[in-house]
């Protein structure tokens, strides 16, 4: 969403993690998305730095700490709730709970007053997001009035629209597809 906002332009080679091709994985030998290689030749495998690299973003102290709150604590919980087969003595409902304080807290941070900034919105929405729709029901009857409002203003926003859009798989020899 950052790209899209940005208009950042990249060469977009829409990947099937089953089918990787072979260049992806000469760039990126971890063969996961997503990747982004710039024209100096450097290679970006995270998400939250090519956020950083695309928008020049340091993080403040309080995104840093949603950042780890994200990363260590919530999609943890969240991997375990929505995959519980992929884990060993896996209680998919008290992964469910644990993810649900963090959500407590993000409903609070949200409630006291100007909303993060877009960027940190862009690193924390898309588990918010995989989080909702395991359970949409349980979810939507979750006491989190900041949080359904947030998650709703990103599900309809035109960035999130134009993100969501699906390409064509790529292969060696298509021409190239600019985006945004």
């Amino acid at each position: 969403m950052s790209i899209v906002r940005e208009d950042y332009q990249v060469e977009l080679r829409e990947v099937v993690l089953r089918d990787r091709p072979d260049h992806m994985m000469e760039i990126s030998p971890k063969g996961t998305v997503p990747v982004l290689l710039l024209p100096n030749g450097a290679v970006i495998e995270e998400s939250l730095e090519i956020m950083q690299h695309v928008l020049d973003w340091e993080l403040t102290e309080e995104e840093a700490h949603w950042v780890e709150r994200n990363d260590d604590e919530f999609k943890f919980h969240l991997d375990r709730y929505k995959y519980p087969n992929r884990y060993e003595d896996v209680d998919e409902v008290e992964h469910r709970t644990l993810a649900s304080a963090y959500l407590n807290d993000l409903d609070a941070r949200l409630g006291e007053g100007p909303a993060f900034a877009a960027q940190l919105n862009d690193a924390l929405f898309p588990f918010v997001r995989q989080f909702a729709n395991h359970d949409r029901d349980w979810f939507d009857a979750q006491p989190w009035p900041n949080v359904h409002a947030w998650l709703g203003e990103h599900l309809e926003s035109e960035e999130f629209k134009r993100c969501m859009k699906k390409e064509k798989q790529w292969f060696e020899g298509d021409d190239i597809t600019v985006f945004p």
